[in-house]
């Protein structure tokens, strides 16, 4: 009997998965552009109602727990009735709460608890969405298609938040916070009415379950059987909320005390922008053999940022860092999902990226709420050298997982049920995909 870990999985092939992509590149471009503006926006709104730092931050968790909280009901949600519901559901809840959020600000009455309750609302819509949003992209391409069309996805989702977030900030020095938010708003509402057309004719009748818990037990299962993908998992649960600490906390310090204030630092998170959209472009052309060994390789750019800031390097040198590492960032994203979509069965998909999810940002609030403990301990140079560090033992460590250094792109399938073809040649290309 074949095991989990390495029995394949026939690429899918959606009979309209071109409308799909369009639908699900257009709502992701409106939704980035409304919420890249908005994480500003609700940031200046808690500022200019009286709140201190320590406000924004308490805002900022309250989004981030509901996350945490229900990302794993919601995978499994999302394997158990058509995902477009599921997705348009979350998008019409983040259209009431930042509504509402948006009138409370404009109308001069929102409190932080108001705040915190309707920051906390479009953390539980997020991770419903996600997971459901994740199954229904990888669900809509089939093999031939799949790593160019992730890559053109996340290309069109980078630059719309780039532009999202210069749009919003140029907002907010024009009017009052509680416009962008309201444009937000007005995004779900469009983006949720593309969703609500997505076609689902292609994806198979879920068969009846045994319950909600059944279901996570039975993603859990498909990620605990397979080596890669719960090495990865806790890899990044390591890496991301090591990043999330160096740049969250220590980087804006470093820009201060060392690199002359604020414009530095966004000058070095543009560079990480632009890079993530070239490396999203590297990979419409580049389709590596060994997936996995190429987007692991990859990883290890992450620790230069926290080098560069320990050293700390000059603002050139450390945009170079950072344009750098959001290169390699994409050529890790664009494997992984492409090994995802290979790999794990259509109907468990959502669940899986619940898991994948839910890895990336449990260790995140610990991360930041201990870099100021940390750094009083050992000193700011001596965190970031550890955050390298730990990046590089992590992703060392997973090399040593022998599917991670071995799991090959598989050739073309047409239609679902078909064996799979030939390993393809690692320079192959294909026509252009869909990633939802």
């Amino acid at each position: 009997m074949t095991s989990p870990a390495s029995s394949p999985v026939p690429a899918r092939r959606a009979p309209r998965g071109d409308r799909n992509f369009g639908l699900l590149t257009a709502a992701a471009i409106i939704t980035n552009l409304g919420t890249s503006g908005a994480l500003i926006a609700a940031a200046f709104a808690v500022l200019e109602s009286g709140g201190d730092a320590g406000d924004v931050g308490l805002v900022a968790a309250a989004r981030t727990a509901p996350l945490v909280l229900f990302l794993l009901i919601g995978g499994a949600v999302a394997d158990r009735i058509p995902r477009h519901r599921v997705m348009v559901a979350a998008n019409a809840l983040n259209c009431v709460s930042q509504a509402v959020f948006a009138w409370l600000v404009l109308t001069g009455s929102a409190e932080l608890w108001h705040m915190m309750v309707l920051t906390a609302l479009c953390g539980t819509g997020q991770a419903f969405f996600g997971p459901a949003s994740e199954g229904m992209l990888m669900s809509s391409v089939d093999g031939e298609h799949a790593a160019r069309a992730f890559a053109l996805f996340r290309m069109a989702m980078h630059g719309a938040a780039i532009g999202g977030a210069a749009l919003g900030g140029a907002m907010i020095a024009a009017m009052d916070p509680g416009w962008v938010l309201a444009v937000d708003a007005a995004a779900f509402a469009v983006a949720g009415l593309l969703r609500a057309f997505l076609d689902v004719s292609h994806i198979p009748g879920r068969a009846a379950g045994g319950g909600l818990l059944s279901d996570l037990r039975d993603g859990w299962r498909e990620v605990a059987g397979r080596p890669w993908l719960w090495a990865i998992v806790l890899q990044f649960s390591v890496v991301v909320a090591v990043v999330g600490a160096a740049e969250a906390v220590y980087g804006p310090l470093v820009a201060r005390d060392q690199l002359g204030g604020a414009r530095p630092w966004g000058l070095a998170l543009a560079a990480f922008g632009v890079g993530t959209l070239g490396g999203a472009l590297l990979m419409i052309r580049w389709r590596p053999r060994r997936l996995l060994l190429a987007g692991t390789l990859c990883v290890f750019p992450l620790a230069l940022p926290s080098a560069g800031l320990a050293i700390p390097l000059p603002v050139t040198g450390l945009c170079a860092v950072m344009f750098v590492t959001g290169v390699a960032i994409e050529v890790f994203g664009v494997s992984w999902m492409t090994a995802l979509h290979q790999e794990i069965p259509e109907e468990k998909l959502s669940r899986v990226s619940a898991y994948d999810w839910f890895g990336s940002v449990a260790m995140v609030p610990l991360a930041t709420a201990a870099a100021g403990p940390v750094e009083s301990l050992v000193g700011r140079s001596a965190a970031l050298w550890g955050c390298a560090g730990l990046i590089v033992l992590v992703t060392a460590g997973v090399l040593l997982v022998p599917d991670v250094r071995n799991l090959t792109r598989r050739g073309t399938v047409k239609g679902i049920g078909a064996p799979a073809a030939a390993p393809e040649s690692a320079d192959a290309e294909s026509p252009v995909g869909r990633l939802g």
